[in-house]
């Protein structure tokens, strides 16, 4: 099973993975390694992927999938013990050793979380829309640390070269920061195609952006690109029909 280990200095109690496509039984398109339900893949083959990848890095918990939907919302690990329904969140955090905190993907940005005591970790997913409007900074909020003290991993996301958006994307940060507009650059070398208003929007940037405006300078990861690394990460700018990839994080 390949799955990349993220680089960066955490706490040695903290734990963090990052999955590929490599190493599980889906079949075409969803090769190999899908974690996602709700993408069409058999829910059998979806199933040993999730207990070959909690086998593989000897978890001790099951992995907390959620129902993520773009938004800002931040789940705390353990659930009550009564909690039935998937979580519908796209943030998630813990304190408690053993709980794994997951987040899928397959171009939006995942974003790992801990602070360096070691004390509390979290993962986001960071797509455009949970970007714009916030979804780092409440996962800062719930971790409820000096940001001055925490350390966030940019995992694969689409790059800087393949994210085409439109001028509502782009006016969207800008309006939140007038520095977001160094993130932007028009699509196309022909006026016709500038005037279109179209972009390619460096989502890492964006996101290095929120988080240093929020007070967390150290920020690591973010040189991946979903898009054009077909051999190891699921795209759905790519390919529709795909498969998730997971960004995992947890106390040990």
């Amino acid at each position: 099973m390949n799955v990349i280990q993220p680089h960066w200095p955490a706490p040695d109690n903290v734990r963090s993975a990052q999955t590929t496509r490599s190493g599980g039984v889906s079949a075409p398109p969803y090769t190999s390694l899908n974690l996602g339900t709700h993408v069409g893949d058999s829910l059998a083959d979806v199933q040993r992927n999730r207990a070959q990848l909690a086998t593989h890095l000897d978890l001790s918990n099951t992995p907390v999938w959620l129902e993520q939907v773009h938004g800002t919302g931040v789940v705390t690990l353990p659930l009550p013990l009564n909690a039935t329904a998937t979580p519908v969140a796209d943030a998630v955090l813990s304190r408690t050793p053993g709980q794994v905190c997951a987040i899928m993907t397959a171009d939006c940005l995942p974003v790992l979380f801990c602070d360096t005591a070691g004390t509390v970790v979290a993962a986001a997913h960071a797509g455009w829309r949970g970007l714009a409007n916030g979804v780092l900074e409440a996962t800062l909020q719930a971790m409820n640390v000096d940001p001055a003290n925490v350390q966030a991993w940019l995992g694969p996301a689409i790059g800087p070269s393949a994210f085409e958006v439109g001028g509502e994307v782009r006016a969207a940060f800008i309006a939140h920061s007038p520095l977001a507009a160094a993130a932007f650059v028009a699509h196309g070398d022909k006026e016709s195609d500038i005037s279109s208003d179209k972009w390619l929007a460096d989502i890492y940037q964006l996101a290095r952006l929120r988080l240093a405006a929020a007070g967390v300078t150290q920020c690591y990861g973010g040189d991946y690109c979903t898009y054009t690394d077909s051999e190891r990460f699921f795209s759905y700018r790519r390919e529709p029909k795909t498969g998730r990839q997971a960004s995992l994080i947890w106390l040990g």
